[in-house]
């Protein structure tokens, strides 16, 4: 191999490194939590959309947390709450239109979504997706949020593993941002939508 050979094959080598750990590839940081009837085929959905400018013309209005609150260190897992212009919305296909929707699934807490990661398992088939869909990030500033659930209620009991996961991050200030769409079987018909700005708020130190 010649010198010009080996330049460009390590020219595309160091490209194809650095897309692959690139931090705002968003499927590196892993699957979200899953809640309600949000399925993962349903999540890759937002993924590919994403990637769209901030929309807020419908963004949900989050009820809780308020902006600022600081959590008390005792404080147990808080349910967070909003309201969604996508729950109301009169443009919906009528009832059997459609295949049957996914059935309830219950919610995975922080320590199993850690354990897929590490040991991936499969997931069965589950029916396209239709209906609206929230998706928390929670943010400590890292390319990465800490924590992240997918679900298609209008609140969210957090877990006390993800609750304890916040609390390393105690006295600092954290952020949730909130991206909603809604989907007909797991494909993105209106959104996504996200706040204007993410809501700030923290675990007390002490």
């Amino acid at each position: 191999m010649n010198v010009r050979h080996l330049s460009t094959a390590c020219v595309a080598a160091l490209a194809l490194a650095t897309s692959a750990c690139d931090p705002d590839t968003t499927t590196d940081c892993g699957e979200p939590l899953y809640a309600g009837r949000s399925t993962d085929e349903a999540w890759r959905a937002l993924v590919d959309v994403k990637q769209r400018p901030i929309d807020s013309s419908r963004a949900v209005t989050l009820l809780s947390p308020t902006q600022g609150e600081a959590y008390p260190a005792s404080a147990t897992p808080p349910t967070w709450e909003w309201t969604s212009p996508l729950r109301a919305s009169l443009q919906r296909p009528g009832q059997g239109m459609l295949a049957l929707e996914a059935a309830p699934r219950p919610s995975r807490s922080f320590t199993a979504w850690l354990g897929d990661l590490l040991l991936p398992t499969a997931h069965a088939h589950l029916p396209p997706y239709t209906g609206d869909l929230y998706w928390l990030e929670i943010s400590a500033g890292g390319a990465c949020p800490v924590a992240q659930v997918l679900t298609s209620e209008l609140s969210w009991q957090m877990d006390p593993t993800t609750w304890a996961e916040l609390g390393k991050h105690a006295g600092k200030d954290l952020t949730v941002q909130v991206m909603s769409a809604y989907l007909v079987q797991n494909r993105v018909t209106e959104g996504p939508f996200r706040l204007a700005e993410p809501r700030t708020f923290r675990r007390s130190a002490q």
